[in-house]
């Protein structure tokens, strides 16, 4: 009859197999993969800089940005840069992180709190669902 014996479920017991067309099975399996694909959700991460000594109204204005991405969906990576000798600040940078974090806490969630990498803190926030 041309068709093939094709095991759909090896990890049963015992295994379930169906008499079938392989290449149609094959065909199936690899449009079922592509759409599951599809409907996975694609997280975007935006980047937010500030420095140690930021002004204020600069920081009202990177809030107003990171706002905003958090009402698209977006994820966002806020990090303090730390220049030359401005490392010894650190303190003060994460002082600033944690004022960002409670700036928009009506629109986003911590998910990892400040942290220092290098020269560099970071701390990343979630949008709220």
């Amino acid at each position: 009859m041309g068709l093939d014996l094709v095991e759909i479920s090896p990890s049963a017991n015992p295994p379930v197999c169906k008499i079938m067309d392989y290449k149609k099975f094959l065909y199936e399996q690899k449009k079922k993969q592509k759409e599951m694909k599809a409907k996975a959700a694609k997280v975007v991460v935006k980047e937010i800089r500030l420095g140690p000594n930021t002004d204020d109204h600069d920081f009202e204005f990177k809030v107003k940005h990171a706002i905003k991405f958090l009402k698209e969906g977006a994820k966002v990576k806020v990090d303090v840069f730390f220049k030359g000798r401005s490392i010894i600040y650190k303190d003060q940078g994460e002082l600033i992180l944690l004022r960002f974090a409670e700036a928009v806490e009506e629109y986003g969630k911590v998910e990892k709190l400040p942290k220092l990498e290098g020269k560099r803190m970071i701390m990343i926030i979630a949008p709220k669902k």
